[in-house]
């Protein structure tokens, strides 16, 4: 089924041109939104969603109806395809049913793929440059060395429950036990002199 979405930024704007071109276009179903292409909330296109299934295709006037930055034309091609959803844009003349099309719309998969793999890039030269420089990167520790030491010495006297430690602390079961793994406990038995 071909299911079209048409757009205009403010109710000034006029949706007759971009429905009467889906409709040419045979789109069987329209939803419409009269908001920015900025704005994150479209109700028209949250209803779209919801309505397509595998095997139907997304009919747009324009790209810049769908979206209004590359990331998210790339987000939305990826969810599409994930979805066995193809996608057309008449302007562009985009048919991902068609063998040129298929071609876009793996270079919009290999560009969000590009995307992820620099900021991945960039991230992982940060830390490096981060440690170069003495800084560790993490959370740092909810607790001292001795608060640590003073926790791990009442899980192992077993005098008080896991969750009377845990509210003597402020900390979370998952934190307590991460602690006593990273502190084994003192051995402090006497060892009698001969």
């Amino acid at each position: 089924m071909l299911i079209g979405y048409a757009r205009v930024s403010t109710v000034d704007q006029n949706l007759n041109l971009q429905k009467d071109a889906l409709e040419k276009a045979g789109c069987e179903r329209i939803f419409e939104d009269t908001i920015s292409g900025a704005r994150a909330e479209r109700p028209g296109l949250a209803k779209l969603k919801e309505q397509l299934r595998s095997g139907d295709t997304l009919v747009v006037w324009r790209l810049d109806r769908l979206g209004r930055t590359l990331r998210n034309l790339i987000e939305w091609v990826t969810w599409l395809e994930s979805e066995g959803i193809a996608f057309k844009s008449l302007q562009e003349s985009i048919d991902t049913t068609t063998s040129g099309g298929k071609l876009i719309f793996h270079m919009f998969g290999a560009l969000a793929e590009f995307e992820r793999n620099l900021i991945r890039e960039r991230t992982q030269a940060g830390l490096l440059s981060a440690r170069a420089r003495g800084r560790m990167g993490g959370r740092p520790p909810s607790l001292d060395k001795k608060k640590q030491k003073l926790l791990v010495k009442l899980y192992h006297d077993k005098d008080h429950s896991i969750t009377e430690i845990l509210e003597m602390f402020h900390i979370s079961k998952s934190t307590l036990y991460k602690i006593v793994r990273e502190n084994p406990p003192e051995i402090t038995a006497n060892i009698p002199h001969q």
